[in-house]
């Protein structure tokens, strides 16, 4: 049986205006999220992976905006529906956890107040009910004295018990969707697994569809059903986590799994990308990767189109690792 899609993003573009130039943030990006599934991703800084989770929101602020593509959502066009159609939504039926917990925390508020609100905004149910719910979504996500804590203010947590509350309040109504913006960067490693863990939980118990963005290879592995690689705006990779982590097409996905220290190769330097991430204002032509990959040949002055090399392995490349031999 077919899972349900929860997402379905379609060619999805985001474009920025800058001193005279489109600068192409996301770049025709499609994927899908099925119901109670974990799409992990995931590629270096300024790749598009978060401009494409705020896009997603309809959070892109001027001079960015949506260019093209359509955000499905339970078949409803996110990118299409208006503003206060969106803002129902928000919160409710779809919630992210950003990386910087303060732009969900209000300073001036206590925490209970905020999810209080929260619950009040979307549902007709009784404070002292809001309440409780509070409490339990700042126990469930490890913060003790949960009834004290829910009255402090944001400036008497640590940034990681802030993160935790950000996680708490994207909980509290149990959405269908959760985007999560590297929300366990600023947690040890007990409380991140606690985290993941709850999660897990979550889209078990309650059948909610996650996107986990992130740059931590390890953690991806350990919690995402199916993982999508970005570099440059674009995806350059996707398919099932392990398959995708066990036998990488792409290049630039080789190189980000050959990064992560490895107790199997213990005292043996790491291996790099070499040189930096392009430009949006100045992409090399054809594959954008080509000036850092050490398979590039003269085909790749073209633009490769994405290609399913493998069942349900697809990848945006000419020369794929495993299937194609490096050049001589």
């Amino acid at each position: 049986m077919t899972p349900t899609v929860t997402l379905e993003v379609r060619d999805l573009s985001t474009h920025f205006h800058a001193s005279g130039t489109t600068l192409k943030a996301v770049d025709g990006v499609s994927f899908s999220v099925a119901r109670g599934k974990v799409l992990g991703l995931v590629g270096e800084s300024g790749s598009g992976k978060t401009v494409t989770g705020f896009s997603i929101m309809r959070l892109v602020d001027p001079p960015g905006f949506i260019a093209g593509g359509s955000i499905l959502f339970q078949g409803l066009d996110l990118a299409r529906i208006s503003n206060e159609e969106m803002r129902r939504l928000r919160g409710n039926r779809i919630a992210m956890i950003f990386q910087d917990p303060m732009m969900t925390l209000n300073p001036v508020l206590r925490v209970d107040t905020q999810m209080v609100e929260t619950i009040l905004a979307h549902e007709s149910t009784s404070r002292e009910e809001a309440r409780q719910r509070a409490r339990d979504a700042l126990g469930m996500v490890g913060i003790p004295s949960p009834d004290e804590r829910l009255r402090s203010y944001p400036h008497q947590f640590s940034g990681g018990m802030r993160q935790r509350v950000a996680i708490a309040i994207a909980m509290l109504h149990r959405p269908e969707l959760i985007i999560a913006d590297e929300p366990t960067t600023a947690l040890d490693v007990t409380i991140q697994g606690q985290i993941l863990a709850e999660v897990q939980k979550l889209t078990r118990q309650f059948g909610t569809s996650l996107i986990w963005i992130s740059h931590d290879l390890s953690v991806v592995a350990a919690l995402a059903d199916e993982i999508a690689v970005m570099y440059a705006g674009r995806l350059v990779e996707q398919g099932e986590v392990g398959e995708v982590l066990d036998r990488p097409l792409h290049p630039y996905t080789k190189g980000l799994i050959d990064s992560v220290p490895s107790r199997n190769r213990r005292g043996a330097p790491l291996r790099q990308i070499q040189g930096m991430t392009p430009s949006l204002a100045n992409l090399p032509s054809g594959c954008s990767f080509r000036t850092r990959c050490p398979r590039a040949a003269e085909i790749c002055q073209q633009a490769p189109a994405t290609r399913e090399w493998l069942p349900g392995h697809t990848a945006r490349c000419h020369r794929p690792h495993h299937l194609v031999e490096e050049p001589a």
